[in-house]
């Protein structure tokens, strides 16, 4: 990092903190200020529901999930168009219909304000969580570069996010996710055009391709099902279908998004257009991370992708150990190297049999280098206690710090930021929409006047926004952040997305009935995650949770019993 790079960066983050809140500012009423007073186009729904669903975790953890497990991580968005379709036909006309601000409202007018108050709860504590993973990804690149606590960063962009939030709502969320976006697929676009241009000479755009694909990077489909699996076709097009059904369909974050379009059909546009543009733009990303895998079969790797850990384990007792793991790690990639010459000999003069002998002298290589790098996480961790060891999250970071233009890594950063800011934004600004209209404006405060609300709505985003900062400073994420955000998800949307599906299509199916099945279903898919972990991939606790909702309250429906009698007489 130069000056040239923290020019770049904080030019584009304060361009657009300030930009957001002089354009958005002096929002009059709580309309306007949760629903931005119902103006926006297909076109800027569209591209606000893609820019809240992509956090800076996806540009900081998605390449490294290609890197390490290939792109068949492609296949969890192949339900996301059906979804949308779905999503268009059913449940945003019912929105539109009861002018409501918030997707629980209506589950009062269905059932009762107990199954409202619990649908909401469950997805504060689920949104609440995932805005201090959302807020912890950029945190941690800057804690990373400057060697900062984790702590100062992540009240840093807390702070930067609250200041445009707080200011204009709903619009100031929408309105600065154009300009993120575009910095953002710049960005990234470019980064994968310089990891290209960055391979030999020798190696053409044809051998990159092949070079991928005869080491397992291109597996973009997967038709073995395994319950433990967590991606495949089979996960992507059933259990990632009731995902977003839920995420796109009950969650306030994006919920919030397309009820402030001007109609119904900019709003089922906005999101037809997220069904269509979500996947290609997935592809660009991972094959961006394939991109970087190539590049690393070329120019050596680190052993330990986190630098700044691995500087600092090097300052305890463990340091010679380290080293000398590096040194045995130097001569295994003298070996790959040649393994992966060959190969790529073998590509170029179709030599089936070079091929396979070097894929199998690579094989070997990996098989010794992996384990190397089991080691080095071992030492780390025994000379840091407590360290974050995973560092899967930092592969594409260390690749942009270390070997692109100066610029060009303030312009890539700026994109993480620039991601983080827009999805915590739209976070922060759904979590205060649930509180104060599901949770103060319906069992707190019942009568208070419209500018009060509108206060209590800047309250609360500020409220949500400490939680977060606390949370994010505090906890130590283990799991891959791309998967960690989704499994967060997956513990809840199964539940939320029961309680809709009831709702919408089960009439005869009343209050205590469901409510029932969904405390008992959040408990089951809970047990799942606690005690089965391993052996159930989380994208099915989306259908376990629904499931047991709908099935659940056909059960229960005696529960209800005296209520629909006395309504009958």
């Amino acid at each position: 990092m130069n000056i040239l790079d923290w020019t770049v960066l904080f030019v584009a983050i304060f361009f657009i903190v300030f930009y957001g809140a002089w354009k958005t500012k002096g929002a009059k009423n709580i309309e306007g200020y949760l629903k931005g007073d119902n103006t926006m186009k297909w076109w800027m729904i569209g591209i606000s529901i893609m820019a809240t669903q992509a956090s800076a975790i996806t540009f900081l953890s998605t390449p490294g999930q290609a890197i390490e497990d290939g792109m068949r991580f492609i296949q969890f968005y192949f339900g996301l168009p059906l979804a949308m379709v779905i999503i268009s036909v059913t449940m945003v006309p019912i929105y539109y219909r009861l002018k409501v601000y918030t997707a629980y409202e209506y589950l009062e007018t269905r059932f009762d304000l107990k199954t409202r108050t619990l649908a909401a709860i469950l997805f504060l504590i689920l949104r609440g969580l995932s805005a201090s993973i959302t807020l912890f990804a950029p945190a941690l690149i800057l804690s990373t570069i400057l060697g900062w606590n984790i702590f100062f960063t992540t009240i840093l962009i807390g702070i930067l996010v609250i200041i445009y939030t707080v200011s204009g709502g709903t619009k100031a969320v929408s309105l600065t996710q154009r300009q993120q976006m575009t910095i953002i697929m710049g960005g990234m676009i470019l980064a994968g055009i310089i990891a290209y241009r960055l391979l030999p000479d020798r190696i053409s755009f044809s051998d990159t391709i092949q070079l991928a694909g005869e080491l397992g990077k291109l597996n973009i489909i997967t038709t073995n099902f395994s319950w433990s699996d967590r991606f495949n076709i089979w996960s992507g097009l059933i259990a990632s279908t009731f995902l977003f059904l839920s995420y796109f369909g009950t969650d306030q974050s994006q919920v919030g998004r397309y009820l402030g379009g001007k109609s119904i059909k900019e709003s089922r546009m906005g999101l037809i257009m997220n069904g269509l543009l979500k996947i290609p733009m997935q592809f660009i990303i991972l094959f961006i991370g394939v991109l970087v895998f190539v590049f690393y079969l070329f120019v050596q790797p680190p052993v330990f992708h986190n630098s700044t850990l691995r500087n600092q384990a090097l300052q305890t007792d463990r340091a010679d150990s380290i080293r000398l793991i590096e040194k045995k790690y130097d001569l295994i990639y003298a070996n790959k190297r040649v393994a992966i010459d060959g190969l790529v000999k073998g590509i170029q003069d179709d030599d089936e049999a070079l091929r396979t002998q070097s894929k199998q002298k690579y094989a070997q290589s990996k098989k010794e280098e992996d384990q190397l790098r089991k080691e080095a996480k071992a030492q780390i961790a025994a000379g840091i206690p407590g360290a974050k060891t995973q560092d899967r999250d930092y592969i594409f970071l260390n690749f942009v710090l270390s070997y692109l233009p100066h610029g060009i890594v303030g312009l890539l950063l700026a994109v993480m930021f620039s991601a983080a800011m827009s999805s915590m934004a739209s976070e922060l600004n759904a979590l205060a929409s649930t509180t104060t209209i599901d949770i103060y404006k319906r069992s707190v405060q019942e009568n208070a006047s419209p500018e009060h609300y509108l206060k209590a709505s800047k309250y609360f985003t500020v409220l949500w926004a400490i939680i977060a900062i606390a949370f994010a400073s505090l906890a130590n994420f283990a799991e891959n952040l791309i998967q960690f955000v989704n499994i967060v998800g997956s513990l809840f949307y199964g539940t939320i997305l029961g309680i809709f599906l009831v709702a919408f299509y089960l009439k005869s199916i009343k209050s205590n009935a469901v409510f029932a099945a969904a405390v008992i279903a959040e408990c089951a898919v809970l047990a799942c995650y606690f005690l089965f972990y391993e052996e159930i991939a989380f994208l099915f606790y989306n259908i376990i949770g629904c499931v047991i909702v709908v099935v659940l309250s056909f059960s229960f429906k005696f529960l209800d019993a005296p209520k629909i009698r006395k309504a009958e007489n």
